[in-house]
């Protein structure tokens, strides 16, 4: 694949002719290349075929270019094709060349407020895409956070990325990974956790350091450094505002299921049920929804597709008692983030007729559960 050409013994590889190094690893080596018709420049990482196989290396290269061919986003390393010869692997990337966003941090030291913002919402959007495709990174941290010549935020090495199908029956991932000052407490208790919110951990951790210029969680002894991670046993400097503290903490809190999006929300009315399920399909059908009705159960459909297809949304209303009705809705199809846009904007059509939402409460907040209404049965 790799020839050499013209008096200055150019080596080519494919179309594009290889400069200098980049950087080096163990297992791979980074060129600066051109493509010789477009005048494009890229990164292209050489792998060498022998030390992958030696050192068992095929599957995580292969999860590799799998997980980067699914993610186009502009705040990820765009991967644009794979070559390989008899003896190297190929991979041609998207040349970024800011640095990475640890040696911002490094050489001047914390970041403002409005800058680490920046940077994490572009990290939030990446994450989130990734997220929203199968995909989830599991070994963020500054070092594989990158910038391009404007400052843009790209999201490198996706060599430990998780797709579906490594996802048991259980729905959790079983593989302990990732760099330990990052690591999520459910990922070091190595009895399976959630990609997602293990990935929205270690987002907390960098924003913090972002904002800070040091780790919450820091030992020399690492059994003392695992204690200190599973008991989120840190504390914020006096120069984070009280939003920013807020936010970390929300997210640095070593319950998993404290975080969790719900696929459900339920709110409560003193009007009627034939009332209610009218207003719901009068607030739905503006906001691009087909509604089905079967007694007082309505299935709402987005015409739209989202990110994961056609948000799909049913909802039931249930008699607590002579003059209050509870009213669930539950997503049953699409994305989760999407469903909850969906409500915020239905409620604000709804305000007229509801007495109580109910899935926000503390006490179901701690326990990661959504909101009961005690006992009821559904109206017919």
């Amino acid at each position: 694949m790799a020839t050499r050409s013209g008096s200055s013994s150019r080596t080519c590889v494919g179309k594009y002719e290889l400069g200098r190094t980049l950087g080096e690893g163990t297992f791979a080596k980074v060129k600066f290349a051109r493509h010789l018709e477009t005048g494009e420049n890229v990164a292209i990482k050489i792998l060498d075929k022998d030390k992958v196989l030696k050192h068992k290396m095929i599957d995580q290269i292969k999860r590799e270019i799998s997980t980067m061919k699914l993610i186009v986003h502009p705040n990820v390393i765009r991967l644009y094709e794979v070559m390989a010869s008899k003896t190297k692997i190929y991979i041609v990337m998207e040349l970024v060349t800011g640095g990475e966003l640890f040696d911002k941090i490094a050489s001047r030291g914390r970041l403002k407020e409005d800058e680490a913002r920046k940077y994490f919402q572009q990290l939030i959007n990446a994450v989130d895409y990734c997220h929203s495709r199968g995909v989830y990174h599991r070994d963020l941290k500054p070092e594989n956070l990158l910038l391009d010549g404007n400052g843009v935020l790209k999201v490198s090495d996706f060599g430990l990325s998780a797709l579906p199908q490594q996802v048991r029956a259980d729905g959790l991932l079983h593989t302990t990974c990732g760099t330990p000052n990052y690591v999520a407490p459910e990922v070091i208790d190595n009895k399976g956790y959630d990609g997602a919110k293990a990935d929205l951990w270690s987002c907390g951790v960098i924003l913090f350091v972002l904002m800070s210029g040091y780790l919450p969680f820091e030992d020399s002894n690492i059994v003392a450094l695992y204690k200190k991670i599973s008991k989120a046993d840190f504390s914020c400097p006096p120069w984070f505002s009280s939003n920013a503290k807020k936010l970390i903490k929300r997210i640095l809190d070593p319950n998993p299921l404290t975080g969790l999006v719900k696929r459900e929300t339920r709110f409560t009315s003193k009007r009627p049920a034939d009332e209610i399920i009218s207003k719901i399909e009068n607030a739905a059908m503006p906001l691009g929804f087909d509604v089905k009705k079967n007694n007082h159960k309505m299935k709402l459909r987005g015409e739209k597709t989202g990110r994961k297809g056609h948000l799909a949304v049913t909802t039931e209303v249930f008699q607590l008692a002579p003059s209050l009705c509870m009213v669930e809705l539950r997503k049953s199809g699409g994305d989760t983030l999407e469903f909850h846009k969906f409500y915020n904007n239905l409620s604000t059509g709804l305000k007229d007729i509801i007495w109580n939402t109910t899935n926000e409460e503390k006490s179901d907040e701690k326990n990661g559960e959504t909101a009961a209404a005690g006992p009821s049965t559904p109206c017919r």
